[in-house]
C-alpha cells in the first residue's frame, strides 16, 4: 500500500506540488486512511478506516457537493448570485453552505428535528438559512424536508436544487473521487469495501469502481434499524420506516443515488450499537467521529469475526464526532435513552435468559400449505424466512397468506416466495428494554437478531413475564 497520501486533486496547472492550495475547495479529497488497532483481535481481519472528516467541511458529502456545483456551473443550471436549496441531514448542506461562501451564492437548507443542534448553528454559522423540519413524517408529507425545499425552490427566483437523494451526480463524485484514491492508497489490496447507505452515492460510486477493478471485493452496505433499505435489497419491497436516532444513514425512500446492483450485502446495526461503537473509536482508537462511522465500524467488526484473518476490510468513516458532542458522546444523553444503564431494567438478551424458545423457520421455495400447517402446529402467526447459510431473508406472516388465499391469488401449491415480507420490529440482543417497548408499541412482535441472524421472537406477553419476574 501506498505510504504517501495518494495523488493531489485540485491543483492549478504549474502550481508546486506542495499542501498549499488557492481555495479551501481545492483542499477536499487525499484523505488518510489508518489501521484499526485495539477493535480487532488476533484472528480477525484487518480493518483500515477512511477518515473523510479530515475534508475541510468535516465530511465526505464535501466531494459530491462540489462536483454538483461545478457540473452545475458548467451548463448554466447555478448562476452567479443564485441560491442553493437543498433538503440535507447536515453535512451536505455544510459542504454546500462552504461552497456558496467561496463562490458568493446563498443557501437555504431544510433539516429533520431530529439532527443535533450542533449542524444547524454549524450552517448557521456559514451563513445559510435553515429550515427545521418534522423527522416522523412520510417522504412526501408537505412538511417533509424533502418537500420544504422543493416548494423552496419553486418559490425562489434563480434557486438551484442538488437533488442529492437521487441524482447521478451523486455516484458520479464517488467514482470519480473517493474510489480511485481508496483504490490507489490501498493499491487495490482489499477483499471488503464497508460504508453506510444514506442517499446511496458513496456505495454506488465507489463501489462500482472498486468491482470494476476486482469483481472479488465485497461492497458491504450498512443500514440502521428502522430504515428500508435492507428489506428492500432482500425482498424487493418498501417496508415500513420507523423512527432511529442515529444521523446521515438509512431512509423512508429508495433513492436514484442508490444501486443496489454493485451491493453484496447490507447489513443492520441498531442506535445503541452505533453510538457504543463511535464512543469506543474515540477511547480506544483516538478517532473522534460520528454515529455513521460508529454503524460501519460495528459492522466492519462483525465482518472481520466471521471472515477472519488474512482478509482486509475498508470503512468509510464519513463525518467527524464534533456534531453530536451534546448527542451520544454524552453520558447523561445516552442514559436518558437507555443507550447505557447503570441500574437499568435490562436488555433483550435478559429477557431471553432462560426462556425456552424454539425458533421455527422457513425458506424461499416453500408451499404455502406447508407453512400453514407449521403455523398451525407450533401456534405462530409469522416465521422468519432463512437462507442457506441461516442468513435473513424477511418474513412470511398469516394475514399476508390469508389476504392472498382470499383473494384467489395465490393456492396451496405455490411457493410464498411472492409473499416474503421486509423484516419489521428488529431489535438485538444489546437492545434495551426501553427500546424493545418502543417496537411493541408500533408492532406486534419483535424479530431478535444476534449479528446477522434471526435467533428469537418475542411478544408482548414475554416482556410482561420478564418484568413480573422480576
Amino acid at each position: 500500500m501506498r505510504s504517501d497520501r495518494g495523488p493531489r486533486f485540485g491543483i492549478a496547472p504549474g502550481m508546486p506540488q506542495h499542501n498549499v492550495h488557492e481555495s479551501v475547495l481545492d483542499a477536499i479529497g487525499n484523505t488518510p486512511i489508518v489501521k484499526l488497532n485495539k477493535l480487532v483481535g488476533p484472528n480477525d481481519a484487518t480493518i483500515y478506516v477512511k477518515l473523510e472528516f479530515m475534508n475541510p467541511g468535516g465530511a465526505i458529502k464535501d466531494r459530491m457537493a462540489l462536483h454538483i456545483v461545478n457540473k452545475a456551473e458548467k451548463d448554466g443550471r447555478l448562476q452567479p448570485g443564485g441560491t442553493i436549496i437543498e433538503n440535507t441531514s447536515g453535512n451536505t448542506g455544510f459542504g454546500l453552505a462552504m461552497i456558496a461562501a467561496v463562490r458568493g451564492y446563498k443557501s437555504i437548507f431544510t433539516m429533520p428535528d431530529k439532527m443535533s443542534s450542533e449542524k444547524v448553528n454549524r450552517l448557521k454559522g456559514m451563513g445559510a438559512q435553515v429550515v427545521v423540519t418534522p423527522t416522523n413524517v412520510p417522504a412526501d408529507d408537505p412538511r417533509s424536508y424533502y418537500e420544504t425545499a422543493k416548494r423552496l425552490v419553486r418559490d425562489t427566483p434563480g434557486a438551484f436544487y442538488p437533488n442529492q437523494y437521487h441524482t447521478p451526480d451523486n455516484i458520479e463524485a464517488h467514482y470519480l473521487s473517493t474510489g480511485p484514491e481508496i483504490w490507489s492508497q490501498m493499491d487495490g489490496k482489499f477483499d471488503y469495501f464497508v460504508t453506510g447507505l444514506g442517499t446511496g452515492g458513496t456505495m454506488s460510486g465507489a463501489g462500482k469502481y472498486f468491482k470494476e477493478k476486482n469483481p472479488k471485493v465485497q461492497n458491504v452496505g450498512v443500514d440502521p434499524i428502522g430504515s428500508i433499505y435492507a428489506g428492500f435489497f432482500k425482498t424487493g419491497k418498501v417496508g415500513e420506516s420507523h423512527t432511529y436516532k442515529v444521523e446521515g444513514i438509512g431512509e423512508d425512500m429508495v433513492c436514484g443515488a442508490m444501486d443496489f446492483k454493485v451491493v453484496d450485502q447490507i447489513r443492520q446495526i441498531d442506535d445503541r450499537q452505533s453510538f457504543l461503537m463511535a464512543r469506543r473509536l474515540a477511547r480506544e482508537e483516538g478517532i473522534f467521529a460520528g454515529g455513521s462511522s460508529g454503524a460501519a465500524v460495528h459492522a466492519a467488526v462483525e465482518l472481520a469475526k466471521e471472515v477472519g484473518k488474512g482478509k482486509t476490510i475498508v470503512v468509510i468513516l464519513p463525518d467527524s464526532g464534533n456534531a453530536y458532542v451534546t448527542k451520544f458522546f454524552s453520558d447523561e444523553w445516552m442514559k436518558d435513552l437507555g443507550y447505557i444503564e447503570e441500574k437499568g431494567p435490562g436488555t433483550v438478551r435478559d429477557v431471553l435468559k432462560g426462556k425456552q424458545q424454539t425458533l421455527v423457520t422457513c425458506a424461499k421455495g416453500d408451499k404455502i400449505g406447508a407453512i400453514i400447517e407449521m403455523m398451525k402446529k407450533h401456534g405462530i402467526s409469522q416465521m422468519p424466512i432463512n437462507s442457506a447459510d441461516g442468513m435473513s431473508l424477511g418474513m412470511i406472516h398469516e394475514y399476508d397468506l390469508l389476504n392472498g388465499l382470499i383473494a384467489g391469488n395465490y393456492k396451496m401449491a405455490d411457493t410464498i416466495d411472492a409473499l416474503i415480507s421486509p423484516l419489521q420490529g428488529v431489535v438485538t440482543m444489546d437492545s434495551t428494554i426501553p427500546q424493545l417497548r418502543a417496537v411493541f408499541a408500533q408492532d406486534n412482535v419483535a424479530v431478535v437478531r444476534e449479528g446477522q441472524k434471526i435467533v428469537a421472537i418475542l411478544t408482548k406477553i414475554d416482556l410482561i413475564e420478564f418484568l413480573a419476574n422480576r
